[in-house]
């Protein structure tokens, strides 16, 4: 297991930058690696004598969105980790450990998504092309890129999320409204690209069990559009 330390003696102390983890990676790692951290968000927050309240309404984001970081439930964007950071007065120490927490799961998915191109390879005679889409009958989902985001994507990381819209809103660190607008506007407007920039990386740290959920949502004829 990873080790991320960043406990209440070590207030103060700055850590290296997002580092890659070599050999392989299990989900149980990511699991372990993601409860570390969601503990030494808690020591954090008591060593700044804040209740979890008290957090979420500083960096304005709900109690469940705290709590369930604590635990490693968490598939928080980094600016929920950043604001997190700057209320505790960690001094960069958890923003760095949430950074190497990341790098984990990208590497996960990175080598999960090599091994599917290995084993295509090996039943196949013509080169591995990527793919935006897998099929959801068969995808173990460790990878998914979407290319442009649009209101359909977004509402379908949304409820793949099970997630309202006030709930993503904050998970994202924008308006309610924004969400609403980025999901119901007809024709779809330009991409922005903080807002595809969140979009990716909302999906890149969801969980398996979402990514799925996700394809399927997608593969639905009646999801709204």
């Amino acid at each position: 297991m990873t080790n991320v330390r960043v406990t209440h003696s070590a207030v103060g102390t700055r850590y290296p930058a997002a580092r890659r983890f070599p050999g392989r990676i299990s989900s149980q790692r990511v699991a372990d690696v993601r409860r570390d951290l969601g503990r030494h968000l808690a020591a954090w927050r008591a060593a700044a004598g804040l209740t979890q309240m008290q957090l979420a309404k500083t960096i304005c984001y709900s109690r469940s969105s705290v709590a369930n970081a604590e635990i490693g439930r968490d598939t928080s964007i980094r600016r929920f980790w950043q604001d997190a950071d700057r209320a505790v007065d960690a001094q960069g120490a958890l923003l760095a450990a949430f950074d190497q927490v990341a790098a984990l799961v990208r590497d996960l998915h990175t080598q999960q998504a090599q091994a599917r191109d290995e084993q295509r390879q090996q039943h196949a005679d013509r080169p591995v092309t990527a793919t935006t889409h897998a099929a959801p009958g068969g995808c173990s989902c460790g990878t998914v890129v979407i290319g442009r985001w649009t209101g359909r994507e977004t509402r379908a990381l949304r409820e793949a999320l099970r997630m309202t819209v006030n709930d993503f809103a904050q998970h994202l660190g924008v308006a309610p409204v924004t969400v609403s607008g980025w999901e119901h506007r007809h024709p779809p407007a330009p991409p922005e690209m903080a807002r595809q920039a969140a979009l990716d990386e909302a999906l890149a740290l969801a969980d398996i069990d979402t990514k799925a959920r996700f394809l399927l949502i997608l593969d639905t004829p009646n999801h709204h559009r």
